[in-house]
């Protein structure tokens, strides 16, 4: 069930989507379909909400997103290339005007020194070809990171909408 502040965050967006008449792509892996989940719990968003995909694998993110074997070898999974091209794929296969991902480690386990639990990269493109990533480091339990990156992931597809309007 999304917070109020994913539901506000996901009217926001909506709102800006259908005044641009933009259609909306999700990429996910840590956050597991949360995002879609939010968009989706919105009447009417099938306006504005184009499709999602749950690529939890490296194989997934391959074969569904067509990110390259060897970025990911190079980059590793959870880097931010591989969550750029996680977007490009969703926005190719989808044929919405924007797209977002998430690839990061929720935990409890699967942190190291380097990329901690609760580290999360975000991906964005939009059909003019503005396209980027970044990381971003959540605390909490395993809940507490998915919803935080719901979150970050919708406020990042605002922006991405609202720098073209």
């Amino acid at each position: 069930m999304p917070t109020a502040a994913t539901e506000n965050a996901v009217h926001q967006l909506a709102h800006a989507l259908r005044a641009r008449r933009w259609r909306f792509a999700v990429a996910e892996s840590c956050t597991g379909g949360l995002i879609a989940a939010a968009c989706t719990d919105v009447a009417g968003s099938s306006a504005w909400f184009e499709c999602g995909y749950v690529t939890y694998t490296p194989a997934a993110k391959e074969r569904t997103l067509g990110v390259p074997a060897a970025l990911i070898a190079r980059c590793g999974v959870v880097s931010e290339a591989v969550a750029r091209e996680m977007a490009r794929g969703a926005l190719a296969a989808s044929g919405a005007h924007c797209a977002v991902s998430t690839t990061g480690i929720a935990g409890p386990t699967g942190g190291s020194a380097v990329q901690p639990v609760g580290t999360v990269c975000f991906g964005w493109c939009s059909a003019d070809g503005n396209a980027g990533a970044e990381t971003r480091h959540f605390t909490g339990d395993r809940a507490a990171v998915r919803q935080q990156a719901t979150r970050y992931a919708l406020a990042l597809a605002l922006q991405l909408v609202q720098t073209h309007e």
